[in-house]
């Protein structure tokens, strides 16, 4: 990322070091700006504060044309662009990068305690310091979000004087404001706000609360510093007052999806350019005749038969070939998953793939009958596997899972073909349920009701949370989903004491539906860390059946119980029951739901009623 240029830097005596040419440059990784630091996001560089800018390809925007391209078909279809691409990197003798913007704009001097817009303490240029006592300015710690993404500074001026809101708008006030700490204690009171025109000193408690800007009549600006050049939205949402650093600031909207065969042979991108003339191909001979037309007599990367094979696919997957409306969205990845389900239970053999083949998936060697106590079936070994993970969009205050789509804040001003995105290269296993076994448990009074709390109170989060009451997504909470998710979270924790990767390398993908009951567990990390080789090993069938029935005794007993098992709701909004960080809880970045939808008990059982838990067989009462 290129921030503006640097300030002027104090020397060890006092004096003032000359300001570097150069602009500042602040590292992160590529993977970063599509999970921490992506579009609209909020960075600290030094003690300046910076917002990510968008995609629309601009000067001040990233540089895309300078970025790789990432190929993933079946993704690029749901999310209806062309492509993917790489955030762009910066090197020591280059000036290309992520590009930023100042934000929040308004600053305060530590010296002589002013507060104001950052043009107004006339910096030298290219510097961020006050201009009376050349101390460099620190960013204002608050600012204002609403739930459709926009965000602004925090509104001091109409702060401090809403006592004399009933005398005159606060924007009359024309004089100079400050900013101060008690140093009484650490907490908002601390924080005092002061100003010329001799209106009483306020502090900033109670700034916080969820009605507070509303009591003042002050409503959403519609601001959006990442896009540039553009306006104001029309907003009649409340802003709520956030903590700069605050992970409520900036959420990113990720969608992924495995390379599967067909499209996860790499010698298919040769064609990605010549669709449009593939798709109308109906015999071996026409094919032959385009593939010796576009590669212009140097041998074709794949067959007349591999190119008519891969345009059955596509016609399958996408009979129309034109654009999906967004409502649809969300069904098409679905059915995204399902074809990964069906490949996954299906494999992909190593012998029968080419050396290009980046997905690799086959049953263990061994009986897998020590497995059918435990409820499974034979598991799959994934040797190989590439995932491409999406930022579609971001969203602010709220969790974008439980968020609709009219809440996802945009990249760029305009639309695009392109969206940034990772891929992860690694290993894992694929485990399946008995669906039989799941289903005869499922009926059980006890588990039903269980599982009907979690679903309402998740369902009310999705209803408040929705911008259109007319679309709020149903809950996928169901005692399979809940099984499945719960189930992943303990086996991540058990592998990660014995196959070598942190738990934070390890990630979940969930398959539940009416004719799914299985889970991917996989490595997350984009570095030499998802290759290691530990986690395949794991899934050979007495190893798996050992790590299983470890897993189920480490989950009956928490730290926290019984406080943590006799829980009659936890979590945010109380879309969990017998889960905590003491024992089920994931780092974020493992986990797809956000660490809800969790419930120990339906694995292990309660003191009350051991038969609540799928596998509380495996355990002696």
């Amino acid at each position: 990322m290129t921030p503006p240029p640097s300030r002027r830097r104090r020397g060890t005596d006092g004096s003032a070091a000359p300001a570097r040419n150069l602009p500042r440059r602040g590292a992160v990784r590529r993977a970063q700006a599509i999970t921490t630091y992506g579009v609209g996001s909020l960075i600290a560089v030094d003690q300046e504060s910076f917002i990510v800018a968008g995609i629309d390809g601009a000067a001040e925007q990233w540089p895309h044309d300078e970025a790789p391209v990432i190929r993933e078909p079946r993704l690029a279809r749901v999310l209806d662009v062309r492509h993917f691409r790489l955030p762009p990197a910066s090197g020591d003798d280059s000036r290309d990068g992520i590009r930023v913007r100042r934000f929040p704009l308004w600053h305060h001097c530590p010296e002589c305690h002013a507060l104001d817009h950052v043009g107004k303490f006339n910096p030298p240029p290219g510097r961020n310091e006050c201009g009376e006592c050349a101390e460099p300015l620190v960013p204002s710690r608050f600012v204002v979000a609403c739930e459709d993404g926009h965000i602004s500074d925090f509104p001091y001026r109409a702060w401090l004087h809403r006592r004399r809101r009933g005398e005159g708008p606060a924007a009359d006030c024309d004089g100079r404001m400050s900013l101060r700490s008690s140093g009484r204690t650490s907490s908002l009171r601390s924080v005092v706000l002061s100003c010329s025109c001799g209106v009483p000193e306020v502090s900033m408690e109670g700034s916080f609360r969820a009605g507070a800007l509303k009591e003042l009549n002050i409503g959403c600006r519609g601001e959006r510093p990442w896009l540039k050049d553009a306006p104001k939205d029309p907003c009649s949402l409340t802003p709520r007052t956030l903590q700069r650093g605050s992970s409520s600031v900036w959420q990113p909207v990720l969608r992924s999806a495995l390379s599967i065969p067909p499209w996860s042979d790499t010698r298919v991108n040769a064609l990605d350019k010549h669709w449009d003339k593939l798709r109308g191909c109906t015999s071996l001979v026409e094919m032959e005749i385009h593939l010796k037309h576009i590669f212009d007599g140097t041998p074709s990367p794949v067959s007349a038969q591999e190119a008519l094979d891969l345009v059955a696919a596509m016609e399958a997957e996408d009979p129309s070939g034109e654009d999906v409306p967004d409502r649809d969205q969300e069904q098409r990845y679905r059915a995204l998953r399902d074809l990964e389900y069906q490949r996954l239970c299906a494999g992909n053999p190593e012998e029968s793939g080419h050396h290009t083949e980046q997905f690799v998936c086959e049953p263990p060697i061994g009986d897998e009958k020590p497995l059918n106590r435990l409820g499974l079936v034979a598991p799959m070994l994934v040797k190989k596997l590439r995932e491409v993970r999406a930022l579609k969009a971001f969203t602010r205050v709220i969790d974008p899972e439980t968020s609709s789509v009219g809440h996802e804040a945009r990249l760029s001003l305009v639309r695009t073909d392109w969206l940034p995105a990772m891929e992860v290269h690694g290993e894992g296993v694929f485990l399946r349920f008995d669906e039989e076994k799941v289903d005869a448990w499922a009926e059980l009074p006890a588990v039903a009701a269980r599982v009907a709390r979690m679903r309402h109170h998740h369902q009310q989060v999705l209803t408040e949370r929705a911008s259109d009451p007319a679309r709020v997504p149903v809950s996928p909470a169901d005692p399979r989903m809940t099984l499945l998710h719960t189930f992943a979270h303990v086996m991540i924790n058990e592998w990660s004491l014995d196959s070598g990767y942190p738990a934070a390398s390890l990630r979940e993908r969930i398959y539940a539906g009416d004719e799914m009951a299985g889970v991917l567990i996989y490595t997350a990390t984009s570095d030499s860390a998802g290759s290691l080789g530990g986690l395949v090993a794991q899934g050979e069938i007495d190893r798996l059946a050992r790590a299983v029935r470890s897993a189920v005794h480490r989950a009956e007993w928490c730290s926290a119980d019984p406080l943590c098992i006799e829980t009659e709701i936890s979590g945010t909004g109380g879309t969990n029951l017998a889960a905590c960080h003491a024992c089920v809880m994931l780092p974020e970045t493992s986990c797809e739901h956000n660490n809800g939808l969790l419930d120990r008990a339906l694995l292990v059982g309660t003191p009350e009623d051991p038969s609540i838990g799928f596998l509380s067989h495996l355990l002696t009462h």
